[in-house]
């Protein structure tokens, strides 16, 4: 397996032209500066492109960098601990070969300098990413992720039948893959179930035991094989993967009855804010003017007719051990919390509450499915946070500065049908439980 590396990533729709990466960067690296013209230091160059937009011409830190390929001198090098393309002054002829291969144009002659100057990422804390103001530039840390778990195994089989983009697949993949083979699975009714994870073909969809329970009984079913093997003396994890309606809906009484006693179980509920395998229909966690199958848009129905339930605060209410959200947007917070639960799991009962959108039933491209993610939490219609009964609730994300609802909602077909009052409700509503959120958090 390779190593990944962190890098600094560039969203052109957010880029205002405003050239205060490019001072920072040149206020940090400008060395004998030109006074004429401080921004021909930066080692970062922001370029307004033909369609009105701006363009990044900053290094990559390519796996495969041609600039190291070109250099006749061996100038430069792949630092293999950082991922930085090292530059030795010591070795450097300026024969400018290297800016012939970049593609990016990443390195540069700096006639100030007197040889050529490209981005090092300052040692981990890049001084453009910390001065852009509306978040285009973004230093990425979640290769930590891929060389901590890449190399683990993944515990479900090739050729699961989840739809095209499935979020819901990627959460069942990466949670099981770090929680690890001494567990046992439950997978109630659901699109989880249903894409083959208890088998298929007389094979068993995945590496560990896994079982089908009812959407009723899937939590006391947990605690009695949990009970079954502390007997035994044998340290496993009682985990399951439900959906929003096995966990919310009926599924929600033996779930209570479980995080108040306390059992050692990890409940995982994937929340695709419906039942999306049995056709669509509504669940207690569809949003307010959702269109389901059960809550038809037409000439009477306008969708979903009242607020989601909010799991993740019931939850928090019973006192677990641990309670979080998370969304596959934000993968190093997902990872974080789901370290903590896995602990938390194995002295009280743990609950994650992961927001899976559905490109079936949400009506969206399926490659837009993380971005629809992304959306959702920056607007705040999902907030990110953790509970334990000592810290009390915590957000993981700040709640100031949302992008617009309208961001979100118009992405999402299953809110096309939106007239202004039930926008206007929505927008309430969601202002209403984020001064809710923040009145619960601890300081």
């Amino acid at each position: 397996m390779g190593t990944a590396y962190n890098t600094i990533a560039f969203k052109a729709d957010l880029c205002d032209g405003c050239n205060a990466c490019m001072t920072a960067c040149a206020d940090v690296k400008g060395g004998s500066s030109d006074a004429s013209n401080p921004l021909k230091n930066a080692r970062i160059q922001i370029v307004a492109d033909e369609a009105d937009g701006y363009g990044l011409a900053l290094c990559r830190q390519c796996g495969d960098p041609k600039c190291v390929s070109n250099c006749p001198a061996g100038a430069l090098t792949k630092n293999g601990s950082s991922g930085v393309i090292d530059w030795d002054g010591g070795k450097c002829v300026n024969c400018l070969l290297c800016t012939v291969g970049c593609s990016y144009g990443g390195i540069a002659h700096n006639v100030a300098e007197g040889h050529v100057v490209k981005c090092d990422t300052c040692g981990g804390d890049p001084a453009c990413v910390k001065a852009c103001p509306t978040g285009a530039l973004k230093y990425l840390t979640t290769s930590r992720i891929y060389n901590e778990v890449g190399a683990l195994e993944d515990l479900f089989v090739p050729g699961l039948a989840g739809c095209q983009g499935c979020n819901t697949e990627l959460i069942m993949r990466h949670t099981l893959r770090r929680v690890g083979p001494e567990t046992v699975l439950a997978t109630p009714p659901g699109c989880i179930p249903g894409m083959g994870s208890v088998g298929y073909n007389g094979l068993t969809g995945t590496k560990v035991p896994v079982f089908h329970p009812l959407l009723t009984n899937t939590a006391s079913m947990l605690t009695g094989i949990k009970r079954h093997y502390k007997r035994q003396g044998r340290k496993i994890t009682a985990m399951a993967l439900a959906g929003d309606g096995g966990a919310s809906d009926v599924g929600f009484q033996s779930l209570s009855g479980a995080a108040e006693r306390g059992e050692q179980i990890l409940f995982i509920c994937v929340d695709n804010e419906g039942y999306m395998n049995t056709g669509m229909q509504r669940s207690s966690c569809t949003p307010f003017g959702a269109w389901t199958t059960t809550t038809p848009v037409g000439e009477h129905g306008k969708g979903k007719t009242q607020d989601a339930k909010n799991m993740p605060v019931l939850m928090m209410m019973h006192n677990c051990a641990y309670v979080a959200t998370a969304s596959t947007a934000f993968m190093e917070d997902l990872y974080e919390k789901l370290d903590k639960a896995i602990a938390a799991a194995e002295t009280g009962f743990a609950y994650l509450h992961i927001y899976s959108p559905c490109t079936t039933g949400w009506r969206f491209p399926s490659h837009e499915n993380i971005e629809v993610a992304r959306k959702a939490v920056e607007t705040n219609f999902v907030m990110l946070w953790e509970f334990n009964p000592r810290d009390g609730l915590q957000l993981s994300r700040p709640l100031d500065q949302p992008l617009p609802l309208a961001d979100y909602l118009e992405v999402l077909g299953k809110y096309r049908h939106l007239e202004p009052d039930q926008v206007a409700h929505i927008q309430a509503s969601l202002e209403r439980n984020v001064g809710f959120i923040k009145g619960l958090v601890k300081v």
